[in-house]
Parts: structure tokens; C-alpha cells; sequence
């Protein structure tokens, strides 16, 4: 099915309801004369955002379904489409009041949705949603509905995906970086379906809101978009491009740990409960990322590792990529088991520099070959990770890996996957949850991951950057930051291939300007990173990598479903 869909970006103001209601009516009609079929209007776009309290909301709320939504829904009833409205809504059983978003059709009121993850601004005057994360049919298509917050959050999309929403309509006050959002761009990749954003943008009570308002295809790339002012952006749905979240090759049965709530301890306690697997202290230190093309000699690959080495000197992880060691080639696969010489050649440069190696390869053991992670130090193979998420091209010959592997070395604890392993979100979660402070995760990846970004004329406080960037969104990046880890993410290079390189070392934290990271932009080098993943202060950490705030903020009773098929 292909329909012309419609965001309203738009700047509400605070006190005037009606004002507001009457504004957004206007460009509902303007998007309906313009052919759309589903309007999405911003989060609390009917009466402002910025509350300090109950009592200063409460002249406002009104009960969902109510009054609001009864006028759209004759406006949608009038031009046969669906409308999505946002508003601050009071429950008339219990008189708690809730962030909701509110989707009505040529039918009526058709259900709504309640913020469930709450930004810092909501707990002055409202309580967390409960109606979970749900998928409503319509003559259009499967709708899914997010607020805002929600979506920093990879389980709520993942759920609706799970479910067969095609399109995510997410309303928005979103602030603190240029828009289109990377998180936006991302939970669309992920998940193969349309993300249609609406933001608002302007000042409300010194709070800069960043506008952006899009439309998202399933691949990630933005169809259409706007910088600031209000308006309306239209692009076109095609759920025939919709390709969900790779069900078939999630692994559910060992997803379990995410309905574990880790964070919601101090983790300083929480790890060295029953004196078992307390984190290590972690300290300042570099790490490194190497990017090369492998071929199928594993002499001559094991000479470009050395180069590479020799280049990351002073770094005490380098990462290489995914089959650094046999080569890509899976119509040429040499497997060699973990006994081989060549890592006894790694052991002896691990000695020689003080360094930590992750380097791919193709292992052989008791008659099944893997896709494979060696974890190597100056004592030999520390750890082997075998890749848990297979792609085609890995099926034609590999054994899926059975089990999540974590280490403690002097600079932290780092877990490991390998390349595909990070298109599942579930993966990176599941190493935060267990105390990660770094992910390692060789990967020969292809693109496009990223996008460019022209510039903004929202005038963001300093430091947010506001001009061109060519790596604004990087998808690997926010594997980092939605899970307070560094991310080093090392990409093999062959354009003939499609595979980018691009790679890089990506900060525990996406909101931090300057970003804390390193990336690769040529063909063949490393990158490398200072890095701190000491506890700096005591009881309680006060650093993002290990106090993990968006980890530590999950809601897991809402995520049963994500252990379903």
C-alpha cells in the first residue's frame, strides 16, 4: 500500500489551549488538502510542554478519549484520514494526569498511547504510562505511537516492530542536538519500518527545542524534512518497503537478561555482590581501532595486523576487524582452531607493546566452524566470542555462537560481538546490563550507516553544534551511547563490496558536545581514543560509562514480548 503521509511541526504556547488547538486544526486541514492520509501533530502540541507542576497543568488536562479528540477525529471523519494529536491527559478514575498521544480515523478514537519512559520534565506533573506498546490497525496499515523520550529507549520500538508496525509515529519535544535526531534515524533502520517525526521547535521558558520534523524510510534514509519554523513536511508510505526487525534472526532465547533491572542499584554494590564478578576499577587509557582489507593469505594478514599494531602504539586495545585473520571470502574459508600459531605471533606482540588485542577470524573446533572473536593478551587467547547473529552469508557456513562473553581487563570490562551481531540492539543491552564498559565488535558491516547533515538555523545554546556534519548520524555511534558504553567499532574497508570502513570509537554518552570519539574516514589506519572508565568517585560513580543513566532509567516490566519470536 503507498499513501502520502504528513508531520506538522509547529511552536505551541502555554496558556492559550484553544489558541493552539485552533493553529493545529489549520495545518491538519493544509496536510489533508495536500492528499495525506496520516497527520502527525508534536507531543503536548496543544498546550505547551514546560509545566512546573500539577497545579499549574490542571486547568488543561482533559480525559483521553474527550473533547480533543473528538474534534480531530471530525476533522479526520471530514478528510478520511487518521490524526495523531498529543496532550496532557487526566485519567477521571484516579485523577493521575499522563504525556499522551492520541490517534483518531474517519471511525473515531481509535486509542492512544501513555509516555511510558519519562523524560526529567514529566515527573513534575505526571505519571509514568501504563498502557505499554501497542500496534493499532487502521484501513492504512499497522500505526504504532512513541513519545518523545521513549524512543531513547531501544525496547519500545522494538516492541511495536515486533508487532508489525510499519509506521512509528513519534511525537516529539526534542532538544540538545541538531534534528533529524540520530536516535530517529536508527530505530527506523533497526527496526524496517517508517518513522514519521513530528517535533516542535521555538523557546519555551529557556528550554531550545531543535524542530527537524521528517519522514524516515525503512533503510534510514530521511525522505523529507524540515529545519525550523512551522509547517508541514509530506512523504510518501510504501509498507511494501517495510522488512520489520529481522525476526527470524533474533535470538530470543538468549535474551532473557533483558528483563534484568542491573542499574537499578548502585552498581559499585550491585557487582560485588556475594564477592562474585565485582567490576574492575577500571582507569584512563587509549584504545584503538584498526581498519584494513583482508584477504584470504593469513600471512599476509597477520603482517598488515603487525603494521597496524605498530601504528596504535601506546594503545591498550586495538580492535581489528571481523575475519581480520582468514579473510572475508566465505567462497574461500580457511578456519583455524584456536591452537593455531598464529596467536601465539599475537602473543608475542601483545607482550612486546602491552597491549590487548580483538581480532576476527574462522574457527574450527570439534567439527563446526564459527564465526569467531579472539580476545588476546601477553598469556595467549583470553576469550573466543562466536557470533550469535548469523547473516546469509555467514549461514552458508558458520554454527551460530551460544553464549554472550564478557572480560576483565585493567581498562574495564569489555564484551564483545561481531559485526551483524550489531544490527540487533538486544545485543549491545545485554552486555550493558551485565556491567560493560567497553564493547569491542570487529565487523565487516555494509553500508549505508550514516548520513550527513546541512546545518541548522535553530539557534542551540553552546556547546551543541549547529553546522554542517558529515558523520551526524553514525548508527554504530548510537550503539555507544544508548548503552553508556564506548563502542569501538572496527569496519572492514572494501568499497567494491559495499562494506565503508567508517570505523570508529564511539563515547558512552551521544549527548556530550564535543563528541567523545575517533572515526576513520580513509581507507586503511587506525583511530584511537582516550578513554576513563575509573569509578571517579565514591559511593557512587559519577561518570556516564559506569553510572549507565539510560540503562539504569529501562522500564523492564514492559519487555516480555521482546523475548517472543
Amino acid at each position: 500500500m503507498k499513501y502520502l503521509a504528513a508531520t506538522v511541526q509547529f511552536e505551541p504556547e502555554m496558556f492559550v489551549k484553544q489558541h493552539n488547538i485552533d493553529a493545529l486544526k489549520q495545518r491538519v486541514e493544509e496536510a489533508a488538502a495536500s492528499g495525506a492520509r496520516l497527520i502527525i501533530t508534536p507531543e503536548m502540541g496543544l498546550t505547551g510542554y514546560c509545566w512546573y507542576d500539577r497545579e499549574e497543568v490542571a486547568p488543561y488536562v482533559e480525559p483521553v478519549p474527550g473533547p480533543s479528540t473528538e474534534c480531530f477525529a471530525a476533522l479526520a471523519a471530514k478528510h478520511d484520514c487518521y490524526i495523531v494529536i498529543g496532550l496532557p491527559e487526566v485519567d477521571p478514575v484516579n485523577g493521575l494526569y499522563y504525556n499522551t498521544a492520541a490517534l483518531v480515523g474517519p471511525e473515531g478514537y481509535l486509542g492512544k498511547h501513555r509516555k511510558s519512559h519519562p523524560y526529567i520534565a514529566e515527573p513534575k506533573w505526571a505519571a509514568s504510562g501504563d498502557t505499554g506498546h501497542q500496534v493499532f490497525e487502521t484501513s492504512l496499515g499497522r500505526i504504532a505511537l512513541l513519545i518523545c523520550m521513549d524512543i531513547h529507549f531501544l525496547e519500545t520500538a522494538r516492541l511495536v516492530a515486533l508487532q508489525g508496525a510499519e509506521v512509528i509515529c513519534h511525537l516529539s519535544n526534542w532538544l540538545a542536538e541538531r534534528a533529524p535526531a540520530p536516535y530517529w534515524i536508527s530505530r527506523a533502520r533497526e527496526n524496517g519500518c517508517y518513522l514519521i517525526e513530528s517535533n516542535r521547535w521555538g523557546l519555551e521558558r529557556g528550554v531550545q527545542f531543535s524542530g527537524g520534523s521528517c519522514v524516515i524510510e525503512p533503510d534510514g534514509h530521511i525522505q523529507a524534512s524540515r529545519d525550523d519554523g512551522d509547517g508541514i513536511v509530506l512523504g510518501e508510505i510504501d509498507t511494501s518497503r517495510v522488512t520489520g526487525p529481522l525476526a527470524s534472526e533474533r535470538r530470543p532465547d538468549l535474551y532473557h537478561e533483558l528483563l534484568h533491572q542491573t542499574y537499578a542499584w548502585n552498581p559499585l554494590d550491585f557487582f560485588r555482590l556475594y564477592g562474585h564478578q565485582s567490576l574492575p576499577q577500571g582507569k584512563a587509557s587509549t584504545i584503538a581501532v584498526a581498519q584494513f582489507v583482508p584477504s584470504t593469505n593469513l600471512d599476509d594478514n597477520l603482517s598488515r595486523c603487525a603494521d597496524l599494531i605498530a601504528q596504535a602504539e601506546g594503545a591498550e586495545l586495538v580492535v581489528f576487524p571481523e575475519l581480520a585473520l582468514t579473510g572475508l571470502d566465505t567462497g574461500v574459508i580457511s578456519p583455524i582452531p584456536q591452537h593455531h600459531p598464529v596467536f601465539d605471533t599475537l602473543r608475542r606482540l601483545a607482550r612486546e607493546h602491552q597491549q590487548f588485542y580483538v581480532v576476527g577470524f574462522a574457527e574450527e573446533s570439534e567439527g563446526h566452524l564459527y564465526n569467531a572473536a579472539a580476545l588476546m593478551g601477553s598469556q595467549g587467547v583470553i576469550a573466543v566470542y562466536r557470533k550469535i547473529h548469523l547473516n546469509d552469508a555467514d549461514r552458508e557456513w558458520a554454527t551460530p555462537g551460544e553464549r554472550w562473553v564478557s572480560c576483565d581487563l585493567p581498562l574495564g570490562r569489555l564484551g564483545l560481538l561481531i559485526g551483524h551481531d550489531a544490527d540487533f540492539p538486544e545485543a549491545g543491552r545485554i552486555l550493558a546490563l551485565r556491567g560493560c564498559d567497553v564493547i569491542a565488535c570487529p565487523a565487516a558491516l555494509p553500508g549505508p550507516f550514516h548520513c550527513a547533515h546541512p546545518g541548522t538555523e535553530i539557534r542551540q545554546p553552546a556547546p551543541i553544534p549547529t553546522g554542517q556534519d558529515n558523520h551526524h548520524w553514525h548508527h554504530y555511534r548510537i550503539r555507544g551511547g544508548e548503552n553508556n558504553c564506548y563502542f569501538a567499532f572496527a569496519n572492514a574497508y572494501m568499497p567494491e563490496a559495499g562494506l565503508p570502513g567508517l570505523s570508529g570509537i564511539f563515547g558512552p554518552d551521544t549527548f556530550l558536545f564535543p563528541r567523545q570519539e575517533a572515526m576513520l574516514t580513509s581507507a586503511t589506519g587506525v583511530a584511537q581514543l582516550a578513554i576513563d572508565t575509573s569509578n571517579l568517585a565514591s559511593p557512587y560513580p559519577n561518570s556516564a560509562v559506569r553510572r549507565k543513566d539510560l540503562v539504569a532509567m529501562r522500564l523492564p516490566h514492559h519487555y516480555q514480548h521482546l523475548l517472543e519470536r
